[in-house]
């Protein structure tokens, strides 16, 4: 199984953490958790999720016990001495999703103020995957400019920005097409959505 670090920070679309924790740990996965205090915020005003006790008991209430079958330890924001902080310590990979644009500079400029910036950074110098998923709009030349910086040291982009094509029904379909695309990145078997698979003959150009 593999070992993921997932950050939730303040910007809006707590509901695309909550789905990719729900498949993670629902595929038996080890997961280090770390919200920013706006994170637990938005979590808790967009979604409804109590973080104020046990983060895989309010999950369980969401989801049932499937999520269950995986392993969840949160650690908190300010805990630089925390196990995850340290690049001797293996990981399979991390997200901060969703991911603020405050975090976004954090990450690209290299400081590690938080544990969230201290192990993205690590997540980079030990080579492993790091996937970011922003909520912002619109986007200013900063933002922008960040974004390039992040994705130029290694990290992957994945814009909270879901498909339409899988035909979605609810809000939690939208969102397992952002977190299947994670998991993808990941190297984690997924069937969140379906990939596009096109009638033969169709889409052909005009030209």
């Amino acid at each position: 199984m593999k070992h993921v670090i997932v950050a939730v920070t303040g910007a809006s679309g707590g509901l695309y953490a909550l789905r990719l924790l729900r498949a993670l740990l629902s595929g038996g996965h080890r997961v280090s958790v770390v919200l920013s205090g706006f994170g637990r915020y938005v979590l808790r005003e967009e979604t409804g999720l109590g973080t104020g006790g046990d983060l895989q008991d309010g999950l369980a209430g969401l989801y049932g016990d499937q999520v269950r079958k995986g392993t969840l330890t949160e650690f908190k924001i300010g805990d630089l001495a925390a196990s995850i902080a340290s690049g001797s310590v293996r990981t399979d990979g991390m997200v901060v999703i969703p991911c603020s644009m405050k975090t976004l500079s954090a990450i690209a400029h290299g400081t590690s103020s938080s544990l969230i910036e201290r192990a993205a950074d690590v997540t980079l110098k030990e080579a492993r995957p790091l996937v970011l998923v922003p909520r912002e709009t619109p986007l200013n030349v900063i933002h922008l400019r960040n974004l390039l910086a992040a994705a130029e040291a290694g990290a992957r982009i994945v814009p909270a920005m879901p498909a339409f094509y899988q035909k979605p029904s609810s809000f939690d379909d939208l969102a397992d097409f952002i977190a299947g695309r994670v998991l993808n990145l990941l190297g984690i078997e997924q069937s969140l959505f379906t990939p596009w698979d096109a009638p033969s003959g169709e889409g052909e150009s005009a030209e």
